[in-house]
């Protein structure tokens, strides 16, 4: 029943995918930058309230190319855990380790074992460990390239490719900035740093048009129909910006037909040096070919 195996693993490497692009949930296009720009976010809210500190936040953070990463991800059933580094200064590329239990992956070899993914502007490559090698010639690591995803899941496909490669944290900022209706909620600590703690709600029917940029207007329309019959009406996002004007955490939450989500991410070491090796080919197989397994 080697088809079997295979889809269990599949669904573990679409997961991967969708759990890294959460690290970065895209916004409107990039506000103008201004490197000049310094000072306390408390400062820029003093003058000119929560939408004028989270502006000077979206700069700051912008000419930032890298970060260490970590935090997680519920979605129905299913939980995640995931941490390492990312750049964005050219498409997306990161190193990471995740480890995912319930959902899709509950019956999977993979259930709650941590796992390699690296990614690229143009794919994501996860190690499925040594019984998916077993069972796939030797190879150890499965590669989902994000045309191959675009071309079999549509609009959907079309739209986590768009974020996968024009994205970084600075959107997160950028699209609570884009409801126009935000609060601040106080000072907090996060991880020992003080930070200002902001929140609003995004609503659903927005989300497809705030959060794309590469899309076409006939995949905005299909992304539309199939985030309204989800049953996800709103979703709310919390930013907590530090002294230096980065966001240091975001937390989005949303209910659906198909449970809660639930995702949390922080961000440190901005400017980390991240350095991305894809697997050798003789080591990896396409995702394409291994759902040609599956009889």
């Amino acid at each position: 029943m080697r088809g079997t195996r295979f889809a269990a693993r599949s669904a573990a490497v679409l997961s991967g995918v969708v759990l890294v692009a959460g690290l970065t949930a895209c916004g409107s296009d990039k506000a103008d930058s201004d490197k000049s720009n310094k000072g306390s976010d408390k400062a820029a809210e003093s003058v000119g309230g929560p939408l004028a500190a989270l502006k000077l936040a979206s700069q700051q953070t912008d000419q930032q190319h890298s970060a260490k990463v970590e935090g997680t991800t519920k979605m129905g059933t299913q939980n995640s855990t995931m941490s390492g580094a990312m750049d964005w200064a050219d498409g997306m590329r990161a190193n990471m380790t995740i480890t995912q239990t319930g959902g899709s992956v509950q019956n999977s070899p993979l259930a709650g074992k941590p796992m390699e993914a690296r990614y690229t502007p143009d794919a994501m490559f996860m190690n499925l460990g040594p019984e998916f090698a077993a069972q796939a010639g030797g190879k150890h690591w499965m590669k989902y390239d994000y045309d191959t995803l675009a071309k079999q899941a549509g609009a959907s496909g079309e739209f986590l490719k768009d974020q996968m490669q024009n994205t970084d944290p600075a959107r997160s900022v950028q699209l609570l900035i884009a409801t126009g209706q935000v609060k601040s909620v106080g000072s907090e600590s996060v991880k020992g740093v003080k930070a200002t703690h902001y929140t609003g709600t995004v609503k659903v029917s927005e989300l497809a048009k705030m959060q794309s940029k590469d899309l076409t207007q006939s995949d905005l329309e299909a992304l539309q129909k199939q985030l309204e019959t989800s049953g996800m009406e709103t979703e709310t996002i919390d930013l907590w910006i530090d002294g230096d004007n980065l966001l240091v955490k975001k937390r989005e939450q949303a209910e659906s037909n198909n449970g809660t989500y639930d995702s949390t991410v922080f961000y440190s070491d901005y400017g980390t040096k991240v350095t991305v090796e894809e697997p050798p080919a003789s080591d990896t197989m396409n995702f394409e070919d291994a759902l040609g397994q599956q009889s």
